[in-house]
């Protein structure tokens, strides 16, 4: 690059690990009245994804729109972000051992709270609302507010005041319906925002209970649900008629699954104590064990998340204040974020989603 253009400015510089000294990665040069940068690559893929990589790209991009002066320090009149500028993650997670559902920012401030019992499942809506469950049977939509828009009490509902009925799923579909999980009755059934059921689906069930027929349950852009049985250590695909037309025995009790969008199943598997990936003939392909992440100790693997970036988000329940509550991990199996706060949650928190 300096013998092309001679001109060129030293921005930024990266210490090599192989090499034990500092190179040169970010050149910028006047083409005419252009700016440009010049940034080289690694050898791995991981340098595209490193903050001191990233920071350089961010530093001579800045330069080319003349936010930065040559030397690197901010252009006269330009103002760098500060700390408050800068977005942050936001975690909802809920914990039944500290009767708490909350959203913190990455330092544990609590910015919304609410008591609950039981939960086992959470989302945070497009508008901003909160649906979650204060019990096993109850279920509410809340605004940010803390105004109750909707509920629903599956232990009254639709022919359940007389039997065993426990709730560990539920999800908002696009239609407006909500999905929700019955165990005990062993159903799907899809109810609108005045409680009437609209669809029921059976479940296949070889080890009934009340507290473990089912854990998280998804519907799949096939229109297909992807059901996590404990008790069956299993994970199973249901058509709208309620035929199996997939299925999984992952060893573990089981809790979450979702179907990645190469078109495996991605699997928490619960006393497993592992992540497993399967295709579509039940073969693990790609797992993450217990021992296996540097430092971390994976104890009752629940939710699992494909994020934008290709990064896998697991939730890590029952590990102990010494391990994270919930990890993002790239394909490589490197820890690239995580999340440990035994201050406003603890050691019973199964469900979370960052944002």
């Amino acid at each position: 690059i300096e013998k092309t253009w001679p001109d060129a400015i030293p921005l930024a510089k990266a210490f090599g690990k192989d090499t034990q000294k500092d190179h040169i990665c970010i050149w910028i040069n006047h083409l005419g009245n252009a700016r440009v940068f010049t940034t080289t690559l690694g050898h791995h893929n991981e340098t595209m994804q490193s903050p001191v990589y990233l920071d350089m790209v961010n530093r001579g991009l800045l330069w080319a729109v003349g936010k930065l002066e040559s030397n690197g320090l901010p252009a006269i009149g330009y103002q760098a972000p500060s700390e408050k500028t800068i977005p942050s993650r936001r975690i909802l997670a809920g914990d039944y051992s500290r009767g708490r559902i909350a959203i913190v920012d990455e330092k544990g401030k609590v910015e919304w709270e609410h008591a609950i019992r039981d939960i086992h499942d959470l989302h945070r809506l497009p508008n901003g609302n909160i649906l979650f469950q204060t019990s096993w049977t109850k279920i509410l939509e809340m605004t940010p507010a803390k105004e109750v828009v909707w509920s629903y009490d599956a232990a009254i509902a639709n022919g359940n005041q007389a039997r065993k009925v426990e709730v560990h799923a539920f999800q908002r579909l696009a239609n407006g319906l909500t999905m929700i999980a019955e165990s005990g009755p062993a159903r799907i059934i899809e109810v609108d925002r005045n409680g009437v059921m609209h669809r029921e689906i059976a479940l296949h069930v070889d080890n009934r209970s009340p507290h473990r027929d089912t854990r998280m349950v998804r519907k799949l852009k096939n229109g297909n649900y992807l059901v996590c049985h404990e008790a069956d250590n299993a994970v199973r695909e249901y058509d709208m008629k309620g035929k199996v037309i997939w299925e999984c025995h992952t060893g573990g009790e089981v809790y979450g699954a979702i179907r990645l969008g190469n078109g495996n199943t991605l699997i928490g598997n619960g006393s497993g104590h592992n992540v497993l990936e399967v295709n579509k003939e039940g073969q693990t392909v790609w797992s993450i064990e217990e021992n296996e992440l540097p430092g971390i100790q994976l104890a009752w693997v629940t939710t699992v998340e494909e994020l934008p970036n290709g990064n896998f988000m697991i939730g890590n329940c029952h590990a102990g204040a010494e391990n994270p509550q919930i990890i993002e991990v790239t394909r490589n199996k490197e820890v690239v974020w995580k999340f440990n706060n035994f201050e406003v949650f603890g050691n019973a928190m199964p469900c979370s989603k960052v944002f």
